[in-house]
């Protein structure tokens, strides 16, 4: 049998982008600011009786497939595969099943698997290339024609736009709670007067 051939460091960290925006589709489309917990086409698949959950089933193998090509051994893909099996059983119940794919995200933990690996393998620490991997992707390829795009401060705002942005919008929302609140308060105020 002939000895695999060792990926570069540049295919690994694009391979294992590939693999995080698969998952972050998946599994955090729509993402609470500044957690990892989120919301993704596996859970609005699973709102389709049977189909939806054998079709996030065969998109969470496609995960699997990608960590075989990074070169992640079987053995570390069988948990995977064995939560993705009974995500797609326990998808069958109607709502319980929808909320159990919000929370057990079997594309994200063959990210988690992959990523693991790679630290072992590789030797890559960085994260970056996973966390938001389209915002990652996009200043690599603007860095590549401005230097403004390498100052370290642009570039770390530009991957944490999500977060800043969710950010503005959660104290939005607590200024109009707020705001709702003084509302209420001054017409029961001149209510009960």
């Amino acid at each position: 049998m002939p000895a695999e051939k060792k990926l570069s460091t540049q295919e690994v960290i694009q391979l294992e982008r590939d693999l995080a925006k698969f998952a972050n589709m998946m599994d955090s489309v729509v993402r609470i600011p500044f957690t990892k917990q989120g919301v993704g086409a596996d859970a609005a698949l699973s709102t389709i009786p049977i189909a939806g959950d054998a079709a996030g089933f065969v998109l969470t193998c496609y995960a699997v497939y990608k960590a075989k090509q990074i070169g992640v051994p079987q053995a570390k893909l069988n948990g995977v595969i064995k939560l993705a099996v009974v995500d797609a059983f326990v998808g069958f119940i109607p709502i319980a099943g929808t909320v159990f794919d919000i929370f057990i995200r079997p594309s994200r933990r063959a990210l988690d698997v992959v990523h693991d690996h790679i630290r072992e393998e590789y030797q890559i620490q960085s994260d970056d290339h996973v966390v938001h991997p389209f915002l990652h992707e996009k200043l690599e390829k603007m860095q590549q024609s401005s230097a403004f795009w390498r100052n370290p401060v642009v570039a770390w705002l530009w991957i944490h736009i999500p977060d800043i942005l969710g950010a503005i919008v959660l104290v939005l929302i607590g200024f109009a709670i707020w705001f709702g609140a003084s509302v209420l308060w001054n017409w029961y105020q001149s209510f009960n007067s």
